[in-house]
């Protein structure tokens, strides 16, 4: 049985996030961060497309990427909140699908007749990525409009969790 490789490049621009979120803590500037921002989103587009084209997704870039996509988030919402730039009720927003989404996979190990079950990543998941970092942007940009984004992030949050609860739950009855 041949081992699967991380260093593929689709892996490499996703791990590419986690030195994006180390650099959006560090940076302050506003030009900085949003560059930031930006970066991530393209490399969470880039990394899917060119393993899709270039044929090779793998069971590494599915663990991978949405890891990378969570910590990045994670990081910037907490820098946000630190620097008093966001409110505690929009940083629970803006983490609320990231924390039912490791509580629900962290569930999945647990329970014996879930631990078959493969995640596998939803549209309804990459909306919300969406709308955190454009809510990100907005934060810098435009911050009268970060509480109606929140709105958007919120819906499509309780949107997502019940998405991945209800294919967890078909998959289980497959696995």
């Amino acid at each position: 049985m041949e081992r699967e490789t991380l260093a593929t490049l689709p892996n490499l621009i996703s791990l590419s996030r986690l030195g994006l979120a180390a650099a959006f803590v560090v940076l302050k500037g506003t030009n900085a961060r949003l560059l930031v921002i930006a970066a991530a989103g393209a490399t969470d587009f880039l990394d899917g497309y060119l393993a899709r084209r270039g044929g090779s997704a793998s069971k590494w870039g599915a663990l991978i990427d949405p890891i990378a996509d969570r910590f990045f988030v994670f990081a910037a919402v907490c820098a946000l909140l630190f620097d008093d730039m966001i409110g505690t009720w929009q940083y629970a927003i803006l983490i609320s699908r990231d924390f039912m989404t490791a509580i629900g996979f962290l569930t999945a190990r647990a329970i014996p007749w879930l631990r078959s079950v493969r995640f596998k990543s939803r549209m309804s998941g990459k909306v919300v990525t969406v709308f955190q970092l454009a809510t990100l942007a907005l934060v810098f940009v435009m911050p009268d409009l970060v509480n109606p984004a929140l709105w958007f992030v919120g819906i499509a949050s309780l949107y997502s969790i019940g998405d991945y609860t209800l294919a967890l739950w078909h998959a289980r009855s497959r696995a």
